[in-house]
C-alpha cells in the first residue's frame, strides 16, 4: 500500500511458498486490487510465475490494473477459489448418487452432522444451494 514494491515482494515470495503447496488462493484474492498489482509484479520478476499467475486469474485481474478490481472479485469461470477437499470430494461423488445424507454418512464411515458440514462448504465453494447443482457445477468444472 505504502508503493515499495520491491520492500513487499521478499515476503510475498515466502508467502507463496507456503501456499501453492496447499493450494490456497482466497487468502490473496481477499486482499484486492493491491494484492493483484503485487502479484503481477511478482509474475514479471519470475517469483512463483505459475502460481501467481493462478492467483491472478482467480483474482479475474486479467484486467487492467489501472481498472478499479472489487475487493472481493468473483473467481474466473471454471476455476474454484477455494479447492475442494478429498472428503468434499467423496461426498460431491456421492451426491450423483440417490443415496440420503444418512446414507452418506454410513457409507463413508462419518456422523451426519459431518455430511451436513461438508455439504454446507461444497455449496459455498461451488456457489451453489442443492445436490443436482452442486453435481451439474462439479461436472462443469471437471471435478466429477
Amino acid at each position: 500500500m505504502r508503493g515499495d514494491i520491491p520492500a513487499a515482494l521478499a515476503p510475498l515470495e515466502r508467502a507463496l511458498k507456503l501456499a501453492e503447496p496447499e493450494g490456497y488462493v482466497r487468502m490473496f484474492v481477499d486482499e484486492g486490487t493491491n494484492m493483484a498489482q503485487l502479484l503481477r509484479e511478482a509474475a514479471t520478476n519470475g517469483i512463483m510465475s505459475d502460481y501467481a499467475s493462478k492467483l491472478l486469474t482467480a483474482f479475474g485481474a486479467n484486467q487492467s490494473l489501472d481498472e478499479e478490481t472489487p475487493h472481493s472479485a468473483a473467481p474466473a469461470s471454471g476455476s474454484l477459489i477455494e479447492p475442494l477437499s478429498q472428503r468434499e470430494l467423496d461426498i460431491l461423488r456421492l451426491f450423483k448418487t440417490e443415496l440420503s445424507g444418512p446414507e452418506i454418512a454410513q457409507e463413508l464411515v462419518i456422523a451426519l452432522s459431518t455430511v451436513r458440514t461438508h455439504t454446507k462448504s461444497i455449496y459455498n465453494k461451488l456457489n451453489v444451494n442443492s445436490r443436482r447443482a452442486a453435481v451439474k457445477r462439479a461436472i462443469e468444472l471437471g471435478l466429477i
